[in-house]
């Protein structure tokens, strides 16, 4: 599809939508929070809500703030310090944007999430019901990295690959990412349209990132690659470009946009795909890889060859092929200490093995995402 055309019709035809806001684009040099600039792009936020859009943020800027208040120039390395600067900031951070939603009628209510919310089922479809309740509630949910809880083993690593997950767990029509640059730039030109976030489009970037972000260029690729994976459009933009917001979807030739999969994933499997890390791996012979890949088959256990990790039914695995490759991602029907005892065996011989056989299959079909070519099969 053109480029005008997919603005056209794609874009101003999305009405949930995420919008991220980069560290750099809400402060000030220093860290200080820009106020002006946070009130400007509540203003566009509202005057999408008027449209009848559904708006959620992912708001970095919590350390950047805390920066600013305690007077700090530089961003510092050491772990417990980056965090007393993020419980500092999130609060300045927060009044922030509820001075500026109120003068609209409306409220800001703040969401800090760790990588464990979303990897855990229950939470993560109880921040789910809370993202859609605060919504009728006409409160503005800002969400953000829990920082001064968070240690590296349930961190997103980023507020991009956050606003990704954030997009996939509310079944966003768009993710836009706004930045201080004006999209994805190769040979100092604008790309204004990505078909797919491949290696080629990775390779574009430098590596550089800002200097009180945590991101850059290939972290915001990565969560496009996301996005647009799961059958959303998604767009880069510079947030301080006037009316940035309004002006995309109006689909003007405004930041890079990258194109959605043909086909819409459930958020089922997001979640499956995309969210929860697989706990485990199951590696498959040549035989189970072909029916996989042929059509919407369950994985039985005689086509499992190798069972790692420590997982429990119910978790999310990794499905392997025998050349180490990931093929699919899907919940598993038994533990990792079951499916060891019955790998390799036919299903009618899983009662023998283990007294029971609750399960035919070691991940049934509906409970199975292929991660290869774009999207689930």
């Amino acid at each position: 599809m053109p480029s005008m055309k997919l603005r056209q019709e794609v874009l101003r035809a999305a009405r949930r939508i995420v919008v991220k806001l980069g560290t750099a684009l809400v402060t000030r040099d220093g860290g200080a929070l820009d106020t002006g600039q946070i009130a400007r792009l509540v203003r566009q936020m509202v005057e999408l809500r008027k449209r009848g859009c559904e708006i959620t943020i992912v708001s970095s800027g919590a350390i950047g703030a805390g920066m600013g208040l305690v007077g700090m120039k530089s961003r510092p390395r050491d772990v417990a310090k980056l965090q007393a600067l993020a419980a500092t900031g999130q609060a300045a951070l927060m009044q922030m944007y509820e001075r500026a939603f109120r003068r609209y009628g409306l409220h800001a209510a703040q969401l800090l999430l760790t990588r464990s919310d979303v990897d855990n089922r229950i939470r993560y479809l109880n921040i789910r019901n809370t993202l859609a309740n605060l919504h009728e509630l006409n409160a503005v949910p800002i969400v953000n990295e829990n920082d001064p809880v968070a240690v590296e083993e349930i961190r997103f690593g980023e507020n991009d690959v956050l606003s990704a997950l954030v997009a996939n767990l509310v079944e966003a029509d768009a993710l836009i990412i706004l930045t201080v640059v004006d999209g994805l730039l190769a040979d100092g030109k604008l790309v204004e349209l990505v078909d797919r976030v491949d290696e080629g489009v990775f390779s574009l970037v430098d590596g550089n990132r800002s200097e009180l972000g945590s991101g850059g260029m290939m972290t915001k690729l990565e969560a496009m690659r996301m996005v647009t994976d799961a059958g959303a459009i998604a767009a880069i933009a510079n947030g301080r470009t006037p009316d940035v917001l309004p002006r995309l979807l109006d689909g003007q030739r405004l930041g890079t946009v990258f194109v959605p999969a043909c086909r819409r994933m459930s958020a089922r499997d997001r979640w499956i795909r995309m969210v929860a890390r697989p706990v485990g791996t199951v590696r498959i012979d040549a035989g189970a890889v072909k029916a996989l890949v042929a059509g919407k088959k369950s994985l039985l256990p005689i086509g499992v060859v190798e069972v790692t990790g420590r997982f429990e039914r119910g978790d999310v695995v990794q499905v392997v092929g025998p050349d180490g490759r990931e093929l699919a991602r899907g919940l598993v029907n038994y533990s990792a200490q079951e499916l060891g005892l019955i790998k390799g065996l036919r299903s009618n011989k899983i009662a023998q093995a283990l007294g029971a056989a609750p399960y035919e299959e070691a991940v049934h079909r509906d409970n199975l995402v292929l991660t290869g070519e774009r999207g689930a099969v």
